[in-house]
């Protein structure tokens, strides 16, 4: 593992000279988390800021599936955001007005000290990190993200769950007026989402508030969002303003929309197809070519233990 200053991958200049970037610069070993050690909580909103003169181990070669660092820009520009639109090009126009602070974020159910968070407080708070994941669209494409965020676990530890707790809920933000696509009655909403506890608390796990460098923008989850990589990209739920741990598996909303194609684990599996297509492969954005999916996205040596024992083809 070669060790790069994550200065030298976060200002604004080398992040949009992507093709030369990209020749220095692979990303993850198949399975390997990817952590800037960053002390700072400082993360400031102007894209030339530095995340921190920290180490940030990088495979400096692409791994074996070729995986490099999608740009800024296909990141920003083509996401699933529903609450906005069903179609992925317009998500960065009609969230542009969405106000991201303040935002509160309630934790409560079983836990002994329930409690609201302001993300800006939040970030203030926790010790930031760059991550660089892998995520994998059920749809068949993927990406390769550089996110700034937190492990979910810290925010969980400060409510103290308490033993009954086995489940986290998740919820995103419903106002109709700042969110055209609600107005789409063919969705559940809210829209929510679940863990396990242990997934929950699972070192992968993080709740992001920025990627390459700058908050996030709100087609992608501003100013808050979870970020699971193992899993399928519509756990990683956008906008949360409500956390809750329960006793009890919480019902999602594409569980409730469409309960034949998407359980509740939603683990990448290219051995489980969706019923209306294949997800042996999957169509890297930025590359015209085909890869093969791996089994839990890569990230099998942190997260397969969570699932001994279990039948991947019925928990789906």
């Amino acid at each position: 593992m070669n060790k790069i200053q994550s200065s030298e991958i976060t200002p604004e200049h080398v992040y949009f000279s992507r093709r030369d970037f990209l020749k220095t610069m692979g990303v993850i070993a198949a399975g390997t988390l990817s952590v800037a050690a960053c002390s700072s909580s400082k993360l400031e909103s102007n894209p030339d800021s530095l995340v921190d003169n920290e180490l940030f181990e990088v495979n400096a070669n692409s791994d074996e599936s070729g995986a490099l660092l999608t740009s800024y820009q296909d990141i920003t520009s083509y996401t699933n955001y529903y609450e906005f639109s069903t179609s992925k090009k317009v998500n960065d126009r009609l969230s542009q007005n969405l106000v991201t602070s303040p935002w509160i974020v309630s934790i409560g159910g079983l836990v002994n000290k329930p409690k609201n968070f302001d993300v800006d407080d939040v970030k203030k708070m926790v010790d930031l990190q760059e991550r660089v994941y892998r995520m994998r669209c059920v749809e068949g494409w993927s990406m390769v993200i550089p996110w700034i965020g937190f492990p979910l676990a810290e925010l969980l530890k400060q409510v103290e769950p308490n033993g009954s707790a086995r489940f986290v809920r998740f919820e995103t933000l419903y106002d109709p007026e700042q969110m055209p696509g609600l107005k789409n009655k063919s969705f559940p909403w809210p829209y929510v989402e679940g863990l396990r506890l242990d997934e929950a608390y699972n070192e992968l796990t993080i709740l992001a508030t920025g990627l390459y460098g700058r908050d996030l923008s709100p087609q992608n989850g501003a100013p808050i969002r979870l970020v699971v990589p193992w899993k399928y990209g519509f756990k990683s739920i956008k906008g949360i303003v409500k956390i809750d741990l329960l006793d009890t598996m919480p019902a999602s909303l594409w569980m409730q929309a469409a309960p034949q194609e998407y359980g509740f684990y939603a683990n990448v599996n290219p051995e489980v197809n969706h019923p209306r297509w294949s997800q042996s492969t999957e169509r890297r954005i930025g590359d015209s070519e085909r890869w093969p999916t791996m089994m839990f996205n890569g990230y099998s040596d942190q997260v397969a233990h969570l699932y001994r024992g279990m039948d991947l083809r019925k928990d789906f």
